[in-house]
């Protein structure tokens, strides 16, 4: 090689290390760097008070997700050294990130503007669970991306406090109890609005959870299995079934009768809410059968599955919640 290609090869290969430098791409590196579990790849400001997280997540396959964060009066995500009490607000089934902020008056409460409220998403249908997907696991781990690497990533970066409470509507209301009763300490108190909150008390029960499971053309069985075969898998997502791990926080149940009430047409019935309330007084029962101290029910009789009901009860959980949060 003579001296003039040497040099030209030498400055090819200082151009090649600068650009991997520059775009961090050491190859040794990469080969033993994972990627994050949770990182923000986008945020968008789309209200007063209200933020969108872009959040890709390793534990749904490395997709990304919206994440709405209602923040508090004062609050600088560049301020590392300051952390908010936290709602953690759950949507229900058909529902997404935004349903809380579109359906309800959360976002003008004054009573929040002390709190960080996080609505993840958590699928159309999915169910607030690691899906059991035939024994493989796998995508999607919502409990996973929630409790953990989401959790993780907003006390982190985000502003979010140690000090937590949860509330959730139908696929929700189980959701905010299943957290609750699957990480102990996690939660000062979980609120569910006509949750799905014992799925397992009949068939009519399980064959309609069964159903939603089988939505969007979905194999109901990657959720949690077969009800009787993988029936500890279904009894792990139960809340019924996990009464005792809820004694000792407060909790608030709320369901109407399937009846028209005062937000319904005269004669409107449902069926949904029917089963959810006969679920509701199974679960109150037996955690008053297992020495819970601090349980408050609303089984309000008239009322279907639908949201004025569900706003109201939030105002009337909301005492309670902030309570758990230290808040006055």
């Amino acid at each position: 090689m003579t001296a003039a290609l040497a040099r030209r090869a030498g400055r090819l290969l200082l151009v090649v290390a600068a650009l991997l430098l520059t775009l961090g791409a050491v190859p040794s590196a990469v080969a033993t760097t994972a990627p994050p579990a949770a990182e923000v790849v986008a945020v968008t400001q789309v209200a007063d008070r209200q933020v969108d997280l872009s959040v890709r997540a390793s534990a749904l396959g490395g997709r990304t997700v919206k994440v709405r964060l209602l923040t508090p009066d004062g609050w600088n995500p560049n301020d590392r050294t300051r952390h908010w009490p936290t709602l953690w607000l759950l949507h229900g089934c058909c529902g997404d990130y935004t349903s809380w902020t579109a359906k309800t008056d959360v976002a003008s409460l004054d009573s929040l503007r002390d709190v960080l409220v996080v609505m993840p998403e958590a699928g159309w249908n999915g169910w607030y669970s690691d899906w059991w997907n035939h024994g493989a696991g796998g995508d999607p781990a919502w409990d996973t991306f929630h409790t953990r690497d989401l959790r993780r990533l907003l006390e982190r970066d985000w502003g979010a406090g140690s000090r937590r409470v949860v509330a959730g509507l139908s696929m929700g209301g189980q959701g905010a109890l299943l957290y609750a009763a699957r990480h102990p300490g996690m939660f000062k108190a979980a609120a569910a609005y006509s949750g799905s909150v014992h799925p397992l008390l009949n068939d009519e029960s399980t064959n309609r959870i069964m159903g939603f499971f089988a939505g969007q053309g979905n194999d109901p069985l990657r959720v949690w299995g077969d009800p009787v075969a993988q029936r500890d898998i279904w009894a792990a997502h139960d809340p019924y079934h996990l009464a005792k791990r809820l004694k000792s926080l407060p909790v608030y149940l709320s369901c109407g009768d399937g009846t028209a009430g005062p937000f319904d047409p005269p004669g409107a019935t449902n069926a949904l809410e029917a089963d959810f309330n006969r679920q509701n007084h199974a679960l109150a029962d037996q955690l008053r059968k297992v020495g819970a101290q601090h349980l408050t029910t609303n089984f309000y009789g008239p009322g279907t599955h639908s949201w004025p009901y569900w706003e109201r009860e939030l105002h009337a959980s909301l005492p309670m919640l902030l309570h758990g949060l230290g808040v006055r």
